[in-house]
């Protein structure tokens, strides 16, 4: 059968509909009452028009609305589009446009009055969803559109007077679900997971911890016997690795616990308030401010429900996971590798040597530029490919899809995301790091991500990120931004340097080193690298 993810999600509410789904600042909401609140959504969305493969925008932070619109939308088949809620008025005009947007979702008065500000220049819009009240400019905008065209703006309260029931159209598991890449060195793409794909693939076929499950049933079942783990995402749901845990917990009957922002203080206080089983974090970004307040807290605070700390989608350093385990010696740390284009790949794990590797799967192989396997052991320097429910392409991008998603000769359609790796003799693959952020430096070739691990194990550092700048002998030379930790001295350049030469080769180690007041990421915790890049250039143009 294909899994529709909305039917998944009504499965689990029906067989355990008292067991608490949501907690969300002292709120909590059980399966079947989040069920309710996502049916009235899906009927007001219904009655303004919005049904099957309709794409519609969630410009939203994270809120008990986020979660009942995501559900309600599935429920009417539409399709979900995620939107950075820190992106300018360009970038956002260019998302509502790329994704051909039919309605917004928005909330603060700030981003209304955004969306108001956009309002003519997205022609495929045509309701607002408001939730609280609605700004003047944003009223305004949409009386006053060019072309006759006209905006319904709609109360989000409405939907505590529709309809609770589930009188939906049938689904069959070919819906979408529309994921934009967090555009840290280009324009964001939209990655078109089809539900049954996104089922198999991200949420794992709905087990993690076991075989996939086979059919409605057996998740009916199996939910039921699952303890009711409660989750924290500190992640706000616009992320593809928040999303994926979402979906996943649901799928498992587990309570999630949000947050409207990332408060490490908040999330401590969370942990013993909830009884906080795992935490989700976007590697050192959070991870670092994380373990700080763990540090600080670790006597004061009951953390004795905690057992795991998984991250996703940026570098978690050796450093900032010794800390953690410093603070709570039982904690499984879990670090996952995955994207936007291939959902959950795995877990990734580091060696006695700081190598970043994968052990021996079927979800992964390394190809040379022709994707022809690259076999174990030879040392050869390859893409690292996923294999199995891959996403159909990228929305509106066909050559771009062709180049990331290519179907092989046997018919095996795989994703080519730019990670390089190679391939060890018992089947490992070591990450390497993201051939787009490579460092060619006379010849030799340097992985970001590398040394960013290896700076991030600095005690006087916070943050980092590693970009090349030009340099007259060897082309380019590694560049690191930095950001001082907490009551650290600023280390010199030469301190920097032999920390480094301790486990990376001499061509690897920073000959720059610029100290910022913050490393600039997105709200996920991604790497700016276009940012970066602008402040080390900077440094080097700046007058001695």
């Amino acid at each position: 059968m294909k899994f529709n993810l909305a039917d998944v999600f009504e499965t689990v509410a029906d067989s355990v509909p008292e067991r608490i789904a949501l907690s969300y600042q002292g709120r909590q909401i059980s399966y079947a009452e989040l069920d309710t609140l996502s049916n009235q959504v899906a009927h007001l969305f219904a009655g303004s028009g919005i049904g099957a493969f309709d794409n519609v925008a969630l410009f939203l932070k994270n809120s008990v609305e986020h979660v009942t619109s995501l559900l309600g939308l599935l429920k009417v088949r539409a399709v979900p589009v995620n939107v950075n809620y820190r992106y300018t008025n360009a970038e956002l005009q260019y998302i509502f446009d790329n994704s051909d947007s039919r309605a917004i979702i928005v909330e603060l008065p700030e981003h209304q009055r955004s969306v108001a500000e956009l309002l003519a220049e997205i022609p495929t819009v045509r309701t607002v969803f408001v939730i609280g009240e609605i700004v003047e400019e944003l009223a305004t905008a949409a009386a006053a559109l060019p072309d006759g065209r006209t905006v319904e703006i709609v109360a989000f309260a409405d939907a505590e007077s529709k309809p609770d029931g589930r009188d939906f159209e049938p689904r069959n598991g070919e819906e979408l679900y529309l994921l934009y890449t967090g555009g840290t060195t280009g324009y964001p793409k939209g990655v078109m997971w089809q539900h049954d794909d996104f089922f198999r693939k991200p949420l794992s076929g709905g087990n993690p911890y076991g075989e996939a499950r086979k059919d409605l049933d057996e998740i009916g079942t199996a939910v039921k016997d699952f303890p009711p783990i409660a989750f924290l995402l500190a992640a706000p749901l616009m992320h593809g690795a928040a999303s994926y845990s979402l979906f996943t917990f649901f799928t498992l009957g587990g309570r999630l616990v949000i947050q409207r922002d990332f408060d490490p203080e908040a999330i401590v206080t969370e942990v013993e308030k909830e009884k906080v089983n795992i935490i989700l974090i976007v590697g050192d970004a959070m991870g670092m401010p994380l373990v700080e307040e763990l540090e600080k807290r670790k006597d004061s605070v009951d953390l004795s429900s905690m057992f795991s700390i998984t991250s996703g989608g940026a570098i978690w350093s050796q450093h900032v996971r010794d800390r953690m385990l410093a603070v709570k010696p039982d904690l499984v740390l879990r670090d996952n590798f995955g994207a936007s284009e291939s959902g959950n790949d795995g877990e990734i794990m580091m060696d006695d040597n700081g190598n970043l590797k994968v052990p021996p799967t079927d979800r992964m192989m390394v190809v040379d530029e022709r994707h022809n396997k690259i076999e174990p052991g030879s040392g050869e320097v390859g893409y690292i490919a996923r294999i199995g429910n891959v996403p159909l392409g990228y929305y509106k991008d066909e050559e771009k899809t062709k180049k990331t998603f290519p179907t092989l000769a046997d018919g095996t359609r795989i994703s080519i995301l730019g990670d390089m790796g190679t391939v060890e003799a018992d089947g490992s693959i070591v990450f390497l790091g993201r051939g787009s952020q490579c460092i060619n430096t006379g010849g030799e070739k340097v992985y970001a991500e590398e040394v960013e691990a290896t700076l991030h194990g600095h005690p006087a550092i916070a943050d980092a990120l590693v970009v090349p700048v030009p340099d007259e002998r060897y082309g380019q030379r590694v560049a690191a931004v930095v950001k001082v930790a907490e009551g650290a001295a600023e280390p010199s350049l030469e301190e920097i340097q032999d920390h480094c030469r301790e486990t990376l080769a001499r061509y690897k180690v920073p000959r720059t080193v610029v100290f910022v007041d913050e490393v600039k990421r997105t709200p996920a915790g991604k790497a700016d690298y276009r940012w970066a890049k602008a402040a080390a250039a900077a440094h080097e143009t700046a007058p001695v």
